[in-house]
């Protein structure tokens, strides 16, 4: 009997909890109308409510983490353009940091990349208007404009003093995510600038086209490789191992917990490996990188990556806009999770100056990892 009472008095407890969460749920929604009234009344300039709306949601999602965010129809048009491969802006990956726009990385030969913007800048200004306190969306909507027209971005950059203004000029960005070439004839070079539908495919040609010949080994330069795909990323590392897990997702849903595992055949036949990363390189990249590191397949040189380790959803919604929502998190074959913590190079080796480019006489990273191939 004391056994029931008990149980009944549990249950009791319990249902008044969820009854009283529920009602301060209720009680938060008509405090935000409340605000909302309050501000349509006596705001110093007349409001756009549905601009408005669109903020407060933003404003949730935001508040969860840096990635996911509210897509308005418009703005979820103008990602699928951009995931076309082709389309008109800057070219630079961003993301948001403590209410900062900060550069993730510039891509290769672009508008911005051509004037010396760098991973980890922090955008403060675009055309005079402070972007604190703005959304990403809303940041990425100032810094697009018609194709040739100019814009001006005011950056802080990391042991700098004075902020640094660029002045760009808009284009088509148009994105190759491949490029290859041979160093001294026997080391075979990959540059892979992002995770796209066809980059392993590429990937996989450029490598048959390598083994033709008696290599030394690979460079795989994921500098500035902001990510993209994860089955690309899968697929890319898989070229390079002979088994072994690769990578694994968890989620608070059992469909998101997943785990992923390299099928046998090494498509180098264990040529030695040397993987370039830097602080541009996010998400996909730092999947390739930490897996191949940690099945010690490679040796990595450069810099900290940037430490992107979860999964997005592009969740539409019935007014055909969409939710960019967090689902799960990557986790590398040790366990480690790669959010807020990136991967560390075996070699730490920083640009040398601040007329370094990417895979030119400058670049004394990609230099390094010859030599290490030649002795």
């Amino acid at each position: 009997m004391k056994l029931i009472i008990a149980l009944l008095f549990y249950l009791f407890l319990i249902g008044k909890s969820f009854a009283e969460t529920e009602k301060n749920i209720y009680q938060k929604i008509d405090l935000f109308s409340e605000v909302l009234s309050k501000i349509d009344e006596e705001y110093v300039e007349e409001i756009n409510q549905s601009e408005v709306m669109d903020a407060a949601i933003n404003g949730v999602l935001q508040s969860l983490d840096p990635y996911s965010a509210y897509m308005s129809p418009k703005m979820l048009d103008d990602m699928q353009t951009e995931t076309s491969g082709q389309f008109g802006g800057l070219g630079i990956e961003v993301g948001m940091e403590h209410g900062v726009v900060k550069v993730i990385s510039p891509i290769d030969n672009s508008p911005a990349s051509r004037v010396g913007v760098k991973a980890g800048d922090y955008i403060v200004k675009i055309n005079d208007i402070q972007v604190q306190g703005k959304s990403l969306t809303e940041a990425v909507e100032l810094m697009r404009g018609p194709v040739g027209s100019d814009i001006e971005i005011t950056i802080r950059r990391i042991g700098t003093k004075k902020a640094i203004i660029f002045n760009i000029t808009r284009e088509i960005i148009k994105i190759e995510s491949v490029k290859s070439k041979y160093i001294d004839g026997n080391i075979g070079y990959l540059r892979l600038t992002s995770f796209n539908e066809n980059s392993s495919d590429q990937i996989k040609k450029k490598i048959r086209e390598f083994n033709k010949k008696d290599l030394k080994g690979y460079i795989l330069d994921l500098r500035n490789n902001p990510g993209g795909l994860l089955s690309q990323a899968i697929k890319i590392t898989d070229f390079f191992l002979e088994d072994g897990e690769i990578v694994s997702t968890k989620g608070r849903k059992k469909s998101e917990n997943k785990k992923w595992f390299a099928k046998k055949g090494d498509l180098t036949n264990g040529k030695s490996l040397i993987i370039l990363i830097n602080y541009g390189s996010a998400s996909a990249s730092e999947i390739v990188a930490g897996a191949l590191k940690q099945h010690k397949r490679a040796i990595l040189v450069g810099e900290s990556s940037y430490g992107k380790g979860s999964v997005q959803s592009i969740i539409p919604l019935k007014n055909e806009g969409a939710i960019r929502l967090t689902i799960s998190k990557y986790y590398l074959p040790s366990g480690e999770s790669i959010s807020e913590v990136g991967v560390n190079p075996d070699i730490q080796i920083e640009e040398s100056s601040d007329a370094f480019v990417i895979n030119t006489k400058t670049d004394n990273q990609l230099n390094f990892a010859v030599k290490l191939f030649n002795g």
